[in-house]
This record gives structure tokens, C-alpha cells and sequence, in this order.
């Protein structure tokens, strides 16, 4: 009998540094949401990729950086207990932004995720682990340009391998998938083999809509805002009915969301019903609202629902 294999790797780095994309492209579709703000992965979200008889629960964190808010020491936090459980870990690098940095031509989010970047490396120093680093993004780079990179980062100490990868275009994935099945520990699967994600439906479905939020009003809106899935029904047709709210921090950013005559949440809705369609195999008639809760992320229950501590 084939002996399978079954464990965890945490995928840990910088906010933006690419570690939603790379698990979507590990477990071959999406279950974690990829957006340009930073600091959109609130929760751990396992992705379960599937490698011959090895079985890799992808532990998703939120990025590593310095904590300001409660919601940002919870996030952070959660990071590192993800590291701490895991039997891999991954530290992904975006490669674009260490180079710019390197050679002095970083502007202030490439500075503030090499900054980050360190704080990670300090981190596993001081918690005495290693790491697989995943340089990402370097389909940007001309290969001259990360031979560099990769012996400065190697400098550190606190890898045990070194993987170029591109987790948009695919590239390196193959083989970093390979990496992470070979140290996984003998054992049972720990989900069954068509599974792509331990994340409740409900979550997820709030998770996608949070996404377009994101992607339609990443210039207008701040991260004062959270969707919640209030209820979720099957109908006798086989069809979906989920009704969701989407929270915001003031009254001024109520009217962002609606848009005019709700033209935005309107398209907000379309756009996170067909991704749900796609991603749930079925119809889904989606409705949205719209509230205004300041101090949503001082609530300590929204927090237990994330997965997160809540500290006080």
C-alpha cells in the first residue's frame, strides 16, 4: 500500500508580497482573495494542494508587518501561530521590490515591504526556524538582476532552500509544490483528495464580495470596511439565495459604496455573484446591504469569526 503524507505550510512575508496569488496557484484555483490593497488576508485561509500522495494544507497568513491597530496585532499575531503549528514554512519575497530598493530606486511601499521583509527574517531568527523563501515576481526582473537578491537573502541564515517563482504566470510553482509534498510527514489525508479549501462556504462567499469592494473603491475607501454573509439558503432549484452586509467605519463612506443611484454596490454585487457562480458550481442570487458600524474592528465577536484572538 502507498504510503501517503499530510502537513501544513504556512505561507508567511510582507503584506502584497504575492501569498494569496501563490497559494491559488499551488492548490490550482482560487481560495484566498488576491487584491492591490495590502493587508486584505485577515484570517489564515487553508488551501489543500494535492501532489501526487502527498496532501499540503496551504496556510494562508495575513501579511507580517508593523501593527498599529487591534485588528493589526491580532493579524499579525495569527501569522506567526501559523508558522509556529506548520511543518513548512514559506517566506514569499517580491523580488520587484527588493530590487527597486537595492538600487535605490524604491519608493515608499517598496521600502516599507523590504522592511517588512526583515522584521520576518528577524522573527525566525529569533524563534530559531528556517524557511523556503519563495523570491516572487520575477517574470519584472531581467535574471541578472536577482542572482543578487537571492545571495543577500541567502546571507541571512534562515533558509534552508531558495525558489524563483512567478505565481501569477506559474512559473517555479511546479517545483516548489514538489518541495513542500517531499517534507510533508507521513500520515493520512487530512481532507479528502477534491477539497480544495477548509473555509466555510458563507466565509468564503463574504471573502469574494469583500475582494470586489476592494477592486471597485481601492482608491476611496480605506480599510474601514467588512462584509458579513447574514444568511445562506438552498433553494428547491438547486440555486443559492445569500444575503450579505457590508459594514463601513462612517456615515461619510456609506454614499463611496451605494454610489449613485447604487450603481456601485449594484456592480459589486454582479461582479462577486458571478465569481460565486464559477467558484460554487451553482446560481446565486445575491443581495447586499450596506451599514454603517463604527468600530466594527473593535468587535470582539467579528474577531472569534476571523479566526483571530482578540487581545485587551
Amino acid at each position: 500500500m502507498t504510503e501517503t503524507r499530510a502537513g501544513f505550510a504556512a505561507i508567511i512575508g510582507a503584506p502584497n508580497a504575492g501569498k494569496s496569488t501563490l497559494v491559488n496557484a499551488l492548490v490550482g484555483e482560487k481560495v484566498s482573495i488576491v487584491t492591490r490593497k495590502v493587508q486584505t488576508t485577515r484570517f489564515p485561509v487553508r488551501g489543500i494542494a494535492m501532489s501526487e500522495d502527498a496532501q499540503i494544507v496551504l496556510v494562508d497568513t495575513p501579511g507580517v508587518f508593523e501593527p498599529r491597530r487591534r485588528l493589526d496585532r491580532a493579524m499579525v499575531k495569527s501569522a506567526w501561530t501559523g508558522a509556529d503549528d506548520a511543518d513548512a514554512i514559506v517566506h514569499v519575497v517580491d523580488a520587484e521590490a527588493r530590487d527597486a530598493v537595492t538600487r535605490g530606486k524604491g519608493g515608499g511601499a517598496d521600502k516599507l515591504s523590504v522592511k517588512d521583509d526583515d522584521r520576518v527574517i528577524e522573527g525566525l531568527k529569533a524563534a530559531g526556524k528556517t524557511a523556503i523563501l519563495a523570491l516572487n515576481k520575477i517574470d519584472t526582473l531581467e535574471r541578472d538582476r536577482l542572482l543578487p537578491l537571492t545571495e543577500q537573502l541567502n546571507e541571512t541564515g534562515v533558509y534552508s532552500d531558495i525558489f524563483m517563482v512567478s505565481a501569477v504566470r506559474g512559473y517555479g510553482v511546479a517545483d516548489l509544490k514538489a518541495k513542500l509534498a517531499a517534507l510533508m510527514p507521513e500520515s493520512p489525508f487530512l481532507y479528502p483528495p477534491d477539497q480544495a479549501a477548509d473555509i466555510p462556504q458563507r466565509v468564503l462567499a463574504a471573502e469574494i464580495t469583500r475582494e470586489k469592494v476592494y477592486e471597485r473603491l481601492h482608491q476611496e475607501l480605506p480599510y474601514a470596511s467588512s462584509v458579513e454573509t447574514e444568511s445562506w439558503r438552498r433553494l428547491h432549484d438547486g440555486s443559492v439565495r445569500i444575503e450579505q452586509r457590508v459594514y463601513v467605519d462612517r456615515k461619510s463612506q456609506k454614499p463611496i459604496v451605494l454610489g449613485k443611484g447604487g450603481g456601485t454596490i449594484k456592480a459589486i454585487g454582479a461582479a462577486a455573484r458571478e465569481e460565486m457562480e464559477a467558484i460554487f458550481g451553482c446560481r446565486v442570487h445575491l443581495f447586499l446591504q450596506v451599514q454603517v458600524q463604527p468600530g466594527w474592528d473593535e468587535n470582539r465577536a467579528r474577531y472569534l469569526s476571523m479566526g483571530l484572538e482578540y487581545d485587551s
